[in-house]
């Protein structure tokens, strides 16, 4: 098995970040500090801490500003893309296809992350998980409440998705019966022959992509129940997670 240092890191920083107003009508969301480092700067670094050297960043809204601030990061540890989506965002899924030219030269996994999470996930943990069970897409989840969560079968299956707000569900075949309900933590591995299974281009969520891709290929959930998990995205959060990161 490949060693994750071995493996890209791709960080989701491209969000018109709607939820951090008034700070996003200014700034990226990625730019947002928690004790004096952006969300950015703090999930490089903790993806580094596992060995993680080459990252892909896409951007969009106040995209030189990213830009800017991965200029100042630069230094002989690691690596940057810039991914532009100057006609996006794309959302999850159309970034990710984007962004695809950076993953496919490769068979080697890679890491997909959401800029505003803050987590202590063991991700070498998760990552050997992955390469043990060998499925196209890993997404780490946990037992915990959020108004949107992914479905899993007994064998951790992804097998649907639920919006707890609306009760929309979407189901990869059919209503599945006694299913678990777990909450994205916003960091997905993913093998790159996934682009064969998705559109090319466009604007589109990943979920609906893991959704249909789950009707044939493996998809499976990696429980980290436990750990910490902070969504970021909100100014309350960001004044909890200043309390954690003391």
């Amino acid at each position: 098995m490949s060693p994750i240092n071995d493996c890209k890191a791709m960080i989701f920083a491209a969000g018109l970040g709607t939820r951090l107003k008034p700070f996003t009508d200014q700034h990226p969301k990625a730019l947002a500090q928690v004790k004096n480092k952006t969300l950015l700067q703090r999930n490089i670094e903790y993806l580094h801490s596992f060995g993680i050297t080459q990252f892909v960043i896409n951007v969009h809204h106040f995209a030189d500003q990213i830009i800017d601030a991965l200029n100042t990061l630069a230094n002989d540890q690691w690596t940057f893309d810039v991914s532009h989506e100057e006609q996006g965002p794309f959302e999850t899924g159309g970034g990710l296809a984007y962004a695809s030219k950076y993953f496919t030269s490769s068979e080697q996994p890679f890491i997909v992350m959401n800029v505003d999470i803050l987590t202590n996930l063991d991700l070498a943990g998760m990552f050997d998980y992955h390469q043990t069970i060998n499925p196209l897409v890993t997404l780490a989840v946990t037992d915990r409440k959020s108004s949107r969560q992914f479905l899993f079968d007994e064998e951790m299956k992804l097998v649907g998705w639920r919006n707890n707000t609306t009760g929309d569900e979407k189901w990869v075949n059919g209503v599945v019966e006694g299913v678990k309900y777990f909450s994205f933590s916003g960091i997905h591995v993913i093998h790159p022959g996934i682009f064969k299974y998705m559109p090319a281009e466009g604007t589109f969520s990943i979920v609906d992509v893991y959704l249909n891709i789950a009707k044939d290929k493996l998809v499976i959930a990696y429980d980290h129940t436990g750990d910490l998990v902070l969504d970021v995205g909100k100014p309350d959060a960001l004044i909890k997670a200043a309390e954690i990161f003391k």
